[in-house]
This record gives structure tokens, sequence and C-alpha cells, in this order.
């Protein structure tokens, strides 16, 4: 169990509004260089350095370097897990008046990635579709992929790496969890299998990521696929 100390250094750490800011910009998975991370923040790349320094000592963050550039990610699947959390505990606590939202906002309800996965109402209803058809069964907190679930994949062409050590059980990701959604308030598919199937969503070209934020927007063939495949309709 973590220690008072550290639970206090996390929460320090992700409250920064900066810090925060360049947190979230790092939600749909990608790894992002500190002067883009400073723009997202509106600080300059100077004191971004800093912050990033920060989240990095203190397990938030990953840094990886290509020639003369560092780039950061998250640093773990459970860090965007924590910050999705702290989205919809901030949405439930926020003052309850009347607000006016973008066409931002309606995109990222509707389809968003969260880290590797998909999220928002796609997210949800892809869930909700594969628990509805038997080919995954969910949990509070874990999930398996059914003998009809494992031939859907197959079908689909989702390769989903099981890989098995000496002992016949899987080594590394949960097979697949479920991922309370922030704006949906119930849960989204993570995981290895949430991972898997966002991956071949976008190769496919049944999603494609909207520029300057995590909203992807379903594709004309996505929308005959999602309905065919597994029974959802787009709007």
């Amino acid at each position: 169990m973590a220690s008072n100390a550290a639970f206090a250094e996390v929460a320090n750490l992700a409250g920064d509004p900066a810090r925060a800011g360049m947190l979230h910009a790092l939600m749909d998975g990608r790894a992002l260089t500190a002067t883009e991370l400073a723009r997202v923040a509106g600080i300059t790349p100077q004191t971004a350095s800093g912050h990033l320094l920060q989240l990095t000592a203190g397990g938030l963050l990953s840094v990886e370097k290509q020639g003369r550039h560092r780039y950061h990610r998250l640093a773990s699947p459970a860090v965007a897990r924590m910050l999705e959390s702290i989205m919809q505990v901030a949405a439930d606590t926020a003052p309850r008046k009347k607000t006016f939202v973008g066409p931002r906002d309606v995109a990222l309800r509707a389809a968003r990635t969260c880290y590797d996965h998909l999220a928002g109402h796609l997210g949800v209803a892809l869930a909700d579709a594969l628990v509805k058809r038997g080919d995954i069964e969910l949990t509070a907190d874990a999930g398996i992929v059914t003998k009809s679930g494992a031939a859907l994949f197959d079908r689909l062409g989702i390769d989903l790496g099981i890989d098995l050590g000496a002992s016949g059980k899987r080594k590394g990701r949960m097979l697949c969890r479920p991922c309370l959604d922030w704006s949906e308030r119930r849960p989204h598919l993570a995981g290895h299998v949430g991972a898997a199937l966002c991956k071949h969503c976008l190769s496919e070209g049944w999603i494609k990521h909207i520029d300057g934020t995590r909203a992807v927007a379903v594709t004309v063939k996505g929308q005959r696929n999602f309905r065919d495949v597994f029974g959802i309709a787009m709007v």
C-alpha cells in the first residue's frame, strides 16, 4: 500500500494546472516534445522542462530520445486510468450550472482515445455490444475474452498476442478490463483487448484522429463496420 507521502506526491504532481494540461495532452497515447507540451500548457519551454523533469522523476512520464529530440509519454496505462478517474470525479463535483459546449467537447464525448483504447460514446457502445454478444465477460475490475469473442477477433484479423509463460498463464497486461468513462459514467473497454481493438479501428480506417484533440472521427467505412460487425449505429 502506498504511503501517505507517496500519495501526496502523486496528487501534487497531477494537481498543478500546467502539469495537468500536459498530462491531459498525452492521454491519446502520443509522445510529445517539451516544446509541444509547453504550447499546450501555455508556458515557456524552459518552465515546461522543469515540470517534465518532476513528472518523470515522479513516475508519471517516461522519456524517449530520438536524435536531438526528447519525447515524453505517459509512463503506463495505470497513469492513464488515474487521469481518467480524476476527470470523472471533476465532472461529478463541478458546480451544477448551465454550460455551453463547443464542437471539440461534442467530439470528445462522441469518440476519443483514452491512452491506447477507445472511450466516449463509441467506446462504451463497443463494450456493451461485446458483452451483449457474449464475446467478452466483464467484472468490476477485470475481464476475459470468450470462445466466441476469440473467433470474432480472429475473423477481424485482430492479433490479441496472448503470450503464455511456462506455467500456462498469460504474461504481461491483463487481457481486458473495464475503465470507467468520465463522460458516459459507464465502462469502456481497456487492457490488451481494448488496445488491440483501437489499433485495428485506426489501421483499417474506421476512425481517424482529429488534429489538436484526442477526439476521433468515425469514417463512412467505420459507420458501416460498426453497424455490421457490432450492431452499433453511429449518428
